[in-house]
C-alpha cells in the first residue's frame, strides 16, 4: 500500500483512540449507582472506555478506512454514505418487499442471495416504474463498475440486515452490472466464515455461503486487494505501540 494511504489509515486509528480518551475525560460516562456500589472504579472506567471506543470504531472509522483502502486499490472514486437514485418496476419492488417480509415472518425458506435474485428476476414486470433513494455506507468505482457495500457492526440486528438486503436487491435489479456486498469488519467467532454464529441476522442472508456476505479478511481484501486485511492489522499494531502507552498512563 502506498505510504500516503498508510498515513491516512494510521491517522484514523490514532484519532479514534484519542477521541475516546477526550470523551471519557469529558465526563461522557453516565451515573450508574448500582455499578458504583458493586464494582471497582477501574472496572467501571475501563468498561466505559471500551464501550465508547467500540461505538466510534464501528461507525465512521470503519467507513473511512474502507474508503481509503478502496482508493489505494485502484478505485477511481469512492464515497461514504453514497446516495443513489434508481428506477425499478413495481413488480420487482413488490417481490423484494414480499421476500423480506417472508424472512421476517419465517414463512420464506430460501434466504440465499442467488436463488432470491433469480426468483425476483422471474417476476413479470408491469411497466409501472417506481423511483427509490438508496443510501450505501460505502460506494466505490473501479474499472468502470459501481461497487456498494453495507458496513455493519460484527453483530448486526435483524432490522439493519433486512434493510441492507432490501436495498441491495433493489440496486442489483436496477443495475445488473453493479456489485453489492454486506460486510462485517471482523468475525468475533474466529477467522473462518463458517464459524460465524450470531443468529439474528443469519435468517436474512446465508452468512456461511452467500458470496455477497463478506466477513473480516474477505471483506477487506475485496475492497483493498490481496492481503489488505493483514496490512491493516500491521498498521494498527504500529499505531498501537503509541496508543497503548497513552492508555496505560490514564489511570496512573
Amino acid at each position: 500500500m502506498d505510504k500516503k494511504y498508510r498515513n491516512l489509515i494510521e491517522k484514523e486509528f490514532r484519532n479514534c483512540v484519542d477521541g475516546t480518551i477526550s470523551r471519557i475525560f469529558g465526563n461522557e460516562q453516565t451515573y450508574r449507582p448500582f455499578h458504583t456500589a458493586l464494582l471497582s472504579e477501574d472496572v467501571i472506567f475501563w468498561s466505559g472506555f471500551e464501550r465508547s471506543f467500540s461505538t466510534s470504531f464501528g461507525q465512521r472509522v470503519i467507513e473511512e478506512i474502507a474508503k481509503i483502502v478502496a482508493l489505494s486499490n485502484g478505485a477511481s472514486s469512492a464515497e461514504r454514505q453514497k446516495i443513489t437514485f434508481i428506477d425499478i418496476d413495481e413488480a420487482y419492488e413488490d417481490a423484494i418487499r414480499t421476500h423480506i417480509q417472508g424472512l421476517r415472518d419465517n414463512t420464506e425458506t430460501a434466504r440465499d442471495w442467488l436463488s432470491t435474485l433469480s426468483k425476483i428476476k422471474s417476476v413479470n414486470p408491469t411497466g409501472k416504474i417506481k423511483s427509490l433513494r438508496i443510501i450505501s455506507d460505502l460506494w466505490w468505482k473501479k474499472d468502470g463498475i459501481d461497487n456498494y457495500i453495507s458496513l455493519k457492526t460484527v453483530k448486526p440486528n435483524i432490522d439493519q440486515t433486512a434493510v441492507a438486503k432490501e436495498d441491495y436487491l433493489h440496486l442489483t435489479i436496477a443495475n445488473p452490472n453493479c456489485k453489492t456486498y454486506f460486510g462485517l469488519p471482523y468475525n468475533p467467532y474466529g477467522e473462518a466464515k463458517s464459524s460465524y454464529s450470531f443468529n439474528p441476522p443469519m435468517g436474512i442472508f446465508d452468512f456461511h455461503n452467500d458470496s455477497v456476505v463478506l466477513i473480516g479478511k474477505e471483506m477487506w481484501d475485496t475492497i483493498g486487494g490481496n492481503d489488505c486485511y493483514e496490512e491493516l492489522l500491521e498498521i494498527a499494531k504500529e499505531v498501537g505501540k503509541e496508543t497503548k502507552q497513552k492508555i496505560e498512563n490514564l489511570r496512573k
